[in-house]
């Protein structure tokens, strides 16, 4: 009697899905690979856990999620007729696996702060680094990626307005912060997928999972990522990573590890090679970052003794939201206030900024529904609720609690 010879699998047991399958082969590479392990010391909602204390999950978690749900996706596709080879089908889940590998710690503290670079540039820097690695194994996932495959719906599963990525970071990140607003019908979304004309498109009875999805993604945004909480707490990080930066390119001595050190340090015209930043961002996560605030506390730099002190006691500043730009008579007097209080640096407390959000942008790319008929409409043209396409913006000004403008 033949025996059925299926690859071996491992399986992860997951909070959110339950068992994870991945066969052994590529995917397992990857998963074992130090470059992945280092997800597991990376948050995927960096400080929201001052909010929602249960968020300490982390982007090794929501990978291995948006993988299952990759794998779900592909199978549905298939059982409509849609040809996807073996190679296709383990090309876009590697492509999956790895659409975060280049995130630093922190969230998005660094991008644009220690590092010249999105977290998007520095995933397919990683990509590529990998790929050598695995002799020329992540080809293909490194097309699908880049969207220059023949089979475009293959490239939305990964980075489109209804990819995995963001079917599993809104199921999982409302499931570790408790927040049921962001609770998505993903496993119905995923049975209404199809392909029309090489674009991945939604079966006319999915239009409503659709809504919901929409909906729970503009909440989750303001209830969770752009929490006032969040954010402020997400400023001072960033503030004080580039007030570390400016003492270390004065010289002055900081407590840091190996990699933390060289983004720190190293000069403001050094354009490093990919090598170089694949090498030290592949060494640097959350533990880094976190030793360094611990250590600063007791720093002899005032503004960065009292920006550590902040976040590792949770003195967090407080952020006011407005639909305009600060006044910047406002600004002056906290600026002023600060100065009062804390002498030459305190008005170096006072940060100002915005933050954007869109549920739905339907010029970047548009959800398409499929009717029986085989007609073909964007959701904003059959959809009987508001699906917020207008960007929403919101300004802010964050200061230590401590201080008040003078006609307060």
């Amino acid at each position: 009697m033949a025996l059925d010879m299926q690859p071996r699998r491992k399986i992860f047991n997951d909070p959110v899905y339950g068992f994870v399958s991945v066969p052994e082969g590529l995917l397992l590479e990857i998963i074992d690979h130090p470059y992945f392990q280092r997800l597991r010391r990376i948050r995927q909602v960096g400080m929201a856990h001052y909010v929602y204390p249960g968020a300490l999950h982390t982007r090794f978690h929501h990978a291995l999620g948006a993988l299952h749900l990759m794998q779900q996706a592909v199978e549905v596709l298939r059982s409509k007729g849609e040809e996807i080879t073996e190679e296709e089908a383990e090309a876009v889940c590697a492509a999956i696996l790895l659409h975060d590998i280049g995130h630093g710690p922190y969230s998005h503290a660094l991008e644009h702060n220690l590092v010249d670079f999105s977290h998007e540039a520095l995933s397919l820097l990683f990509m590529e680094a990998l790929n050598q690695q695995l002799n020329g194994r992540l080809s293909l996932a490194i097309q699908i990626f880049k969207d220059q495959y023949p089979k475009p719906f293959l490239h939305q599963l990964v980075s489109g307005q209804l990819d995995m990525d963001r079917m599993d970071y809104l199921n999982r990140d409302s499931f570790f912060t408790g927040v049921s607003e962001g609770v998505i019908g993903y496993d119905r979304i995923i049975k209404m997928l199809a392909v029309h004309n090489g674009e991945l498109v939604v079966e006319e009875k999915g239009i409503y999972s659709i809504e919901k999805f929409l909906i729970a993604r503009r909440l989750m945004y303001w209830q969770v990522y752009l929490h006032k909480t969040n954010v402020s707490a997400e400023q001072m990080v960033v503030h004080l990573l580039r007030h570390a930066r400016t003492l270390a390119l004065q010289g002055v001595a900081l407590e840091a590890s190996k990699p933390l050190r060289w983004f720190l340090y190293r000069a403001p015209n050094d354009n490093p090679t990919p090598d170089q930043l694949v090498h030290y961002l592949a060494q640097l996560d959350d533990v880094d970052v976190a030793a360094s605030i611990k250590a600063w506390c007791s720093h002899d730099d005032p503004m960065l003794a009292f920006l550590a002190k902040g976040l590792i006691e949770r003195r967090l500043f407080r952020l006011e939201w407005r639909s305009a730009p600060i006044e910047i008579s406002y600004l002056h007097q906290l600026q002023e206030a600060a100065h009062r209080k804390y002498g030459n640096w305190g008005p170096n407390l006072v940060f100002t900024g915005a933050s954007s959000n869109r549920a739905y942008d339907p010029a970047a790319e548009k959800i398409n529904i499929l009717f029986k008929s085989g007609r073909v409409l964007p959701i904003d043209e059959c959809s009987d609720v508001p699906l917020y396409t207008q960007t929403v913006t919101k300004h802010f000004v964050c200061y230590p609690k401590n201080i008040r403008p003078s006609n307060h």
